[in-house]
């Protein structure tokens, strides 16, 4: 049987906070007959803590996982970007090699970048012992740090060697997988190399998300008003998430409400619109601020809400907003499989080429500029005023979720990848 390392610093174990991109694939490579070791970090990232490692080896002797489970030492930090995090995941990237060594004969490395210095020492582990390597590419660093910090010269010094070490990891693929055509593209982007690749959206299933929906969808549904009109983010509230706008476009639709006075005009009347913020992060106490301060009586801040829970208020949201600042270099996101799933349009203020391009070629929802309130409200206001569109661009969302979104299918991409890179590097088939 052949073995397989799933490496990554992020991943969701059972009732964690976090991603599941890696725990599913590390169960659908089991199901596929491959022996599979999924190695992450005892610090979780998206609960800022250790984890709590005897009551994980209690789940792993239960037998919860099919799968092997390993961690390495990572210290941890407090702030998604700072030192701190650079240091540990250095301290991470050490003991990743460490834990390699003591654990050989693995068939192929697949590992999550970034962070860029964890894949560096899976890619050289992987070239010194004559293993293939593939990197699962979901973001761009540094790309995305110049978003927070881009000054002349200062950044291209502080940036450097996370560049250089991207390009080093990229250098030593046998195999590409990306959440997107352009991460999928970057790694080859000053690369002269020829190998397998392939998008695989960070998807979701469809299963798991209905079930959420059936389980919570009626309490949630009891919250929601007879006439109210729910607009939904869930996500990061952080810097590259435009939340503000959001906020903001919930005072403009207000206001516009106190205009509509005859009964003609009531027919829209935008004032039972209500925005709906589900998510943590560290701008949501800031604006929850700005929305006490503007009086926005209409902007709600949910909180975090379990899978299960978001999941239903997707689904009895009217409209869903991929809120996105100008400069942020996200392609296609984690949250765009459960925004699909919800059969909700979306509107849409991510400036991905490729991203922009498919709401508009898949007709699941409308593309806007970010960070302006008065088109904000507009995009808002007019769908709100077309049940016909909403409907037709619900019932598209939904049907792009299933063919293109759904694990279950997508992920088939990943493991007949895998079976060719390892094929290849054993001679098999030429």
């Amino acid at each position: 049987m052949k073995r397989i390392a799933v490496i990554t610093m992020g991943v969701k174990l059972n009732d964690e906070k976090g991603y599941t991109r890696f725990r599913y694939l590390s169960e659908f490579l089991v199901k596929a007959g491959y022996e599979v070791d999924l190695i992450t970090t005892t610090f979780q990232h998206w609960e800022k803590e250790q984890r709590d490692m005897e009551r994980i080896q209690k789940d792993i002797d239960g037998g919860v996982y099919p799968f092997g489970l390993k961690f390495i030492y990572e210290p941890g930090y407090r702030k998604n970007i700072d030192l701190k995090r650079v240091k540990s995941h250095s301290i991470a990237a050490k003991n990743l090699t460490k834990l390699l060594e003591e654990t050989p004969d693995y068939d192929l490395l697949y590992c999550e970048i970034p962070p860029n210095d964890v894949a560096l020492a899976a890619a050289e582990y992987a070239k010194a012992h004559n293993i293939p390597f593939v990197p699962d590419v979901n973001d761009l660093w540094p790309e995305a740090m110049r978003m927070v910090l881009d000054v002349p010269v200062v950044s291209d010094i502080l940036f450097h060697p996370l560049q250089r070490d991207a390009e080093k990891v990229y250098s030593l693929v046998s195999g590409i997988i990306g959440t997107s055509d352009e991460y999928r593209d970057r790694p080859l982007k000053n690369q002269k190399l020829s190998v397998p690749k392939a998008t695989v959206y960070v998807g979701n299933e469809l299963a798991e998300f209905d079930a959420g929906v059936a389980e919570h969808g009626p309490e949630v549904e009891a919250k929601k008003g007879a006439d109210e009109f729910w607009v939904s983010y869930a996500g990061t509230i952080g810097t590259s998430y435009d939340i503000r706008t959001m906020v903001l476009a919930g005072e403009e639709l207000k206001k516009r409400a106190a205009l509509y006075s005859t009964d003609e005009m009531k027919k829209k009347d935008p004032g039972n619109i209500r925005i709906k913020i589900l998510g943590g992060g560290p701008l949501k106490e800031e604006l929850e601020k700005l929305a006490q301060e503007r009086k926005c009586d209409n902007v709600e801040f949910v909180g975090y809400a379990p899978y299960p829970e978001m999941a239903a208020y997707l689904a009895k949201s009217d409209i869903l907003v991929n809120s996105f600042v100008k400069k942020a270099p996200q392609s296609i996101v984690t949250k765009i499989g459960d925004y699909l799933a919800a059969g909700r349009p979306m509107i849409n203020t991510c400036m991905s080429p490729e991203f922009r391009k498919k709401v508009e070629t898949d007709g699941f929802g409308i593309n806007i500029m970010p960070e302006d309130v008065t088109i904000l409200a507009d995009a808002i206001e007019s769908l709100y005023n077309d049940e016909e569109t909403r409907t037709r661009m619900g019932m598209t969302a939904r049907k792009i979720a299933a063919e293109q979104f759904d694990r279950p299918k997508s992920y088939r991409k990943i493991a007949e990848l895998i079976e060719t890179v390892i094929d290849r590097s054993k001679g098999v088939n030429g």
